[in-house]
């Protein structure tokens, strides 16, 4: 997920409020793999004609397979997966981005549950990494990788995980997240097919923090979901941690790209004393109208 590529770029952080017409948020159930496909190629894609990342299992000739799309609500499910090319062999080399080769990002389709984390390859191409899936329900699993050779890509596929489902509705959307101690405040104005500037600024007790550690190559890593459909963003980080120029917050600068109106949630991951914390906004894009930004960090709140 480079920043002249990847939405993700999210990879970063966001800082005031978000300077656009904020919506109630919509309830999100769990949905079929039948509907899921069906947004893949049927999907109103509103402002914007290019299909977004993360609907289908195969692109440009790889495709992304589970070995196992259903298990049963477990804390430590062991998640296996390849990235097959055209001929359905095993992809075993990766163009490195943001300090690793493979970001799978899990979230349940009501987006009540969310973890980004980082699988280790084995020599046969055979992905793997452990997952909390405690909560039962729908859920999508984001690979974001550049095989070497080809571009970046963002392959989406379904895993079920059996159990009591407590659906939730999607929180209202709010220019503050709190995270502990912490809080985020988001400032910018999203317009619908356009790339656009988003400030996040992270405050602890009401202080401004100055002393962001870098994560995954940044200062910040988002994250954006189209509630609709599961659509994934791409996510532009603004600079880079030891240039001399981008400054350790409180704000981290993302260019974000929504395709279309409508609710979005946002997941940003930062780092602070060692420790890496999520921040989860709901913002629903109605065209380029603002609305008031959130106060600055470490004047509130």
């Amino acid at each position: 997920m480079n920043a002249a590529t990847k939405f993700t770029g999210f990879t970063l952080g966001l800082a005031a409020v978000f300077g656009i017409a904020l919506a109630v948020g919509a309830t999100l159930g769990p949905e079929s793999t039948e509907s899921a496909h069906d947004s893949q190629g049927h999907a109103d894609m509103g402002e914007s004609d290019e299909l977004p990342a993360g609907l289908m299992a195969s692109e440009n000739g790889y495709t992304l397979r589970l070995d196992t799309p259903q298990t049963t609500a477990a804390a430590n499910f062991a998640l296996r997966f390849r990235i097959l090319n055209r001929d359905g062999a095993p992809v075993t080399s990766y163009v490195r981005s943001h300090d690793k080769d493979l970001h799978l990002i899990v979230v349940r389709r009501d987006m009540a549950a969310f973890q980004h984390v980082h699988p280790v390859l084995d020599q046969a191409g055979t992905w793997s990494v452990p997952l909390d899936l405690t909560r039962a329900g729908d859920y999508r699993v984001f690979a974001d990788f550049t095989p070497e050779g080809g571009k970046n890509l963002t392959l989406g596929a379904d895993l079920r995980v059996a159990g009591n489902y407590d659906a939730q509705a999607l929180p209202a959307p709010s220019a503050t997240a709190q995270v502990g101690a912490y809080t985020v405040a988001m400032n910018g104005t999203v317009t619908p097919g356009q790339a656009s500037k988003v400030v996040l600024s992270v405050s602890r007790n009401g202080k401004p923090v100055t002393d962001l550690q870098p994560y995954l190559g940044a200062y910040g890593h988002l994250v954006a979901l189209r509630a609709a459909d599961l659509a994934y963003l791409h996510v532009h980080p603004d600079g880079n941690p030891g240039d001399g120029v981008t400054p350790a917050g409180p704000g981290i600068t993302f260019y974000v790209d929504a395709p279309s109106t409508g609710d979005y949630r946002l997941f940003l991951d930062f780092q602070h004393e060692g420790v890496v914390r999520t921040a989860a906004f709901t913002l629903s894009v109605a065209g380029s109208a603002p609305v008031p930004a959130a106060e600055p960090a470490g004047h509130g709140h």
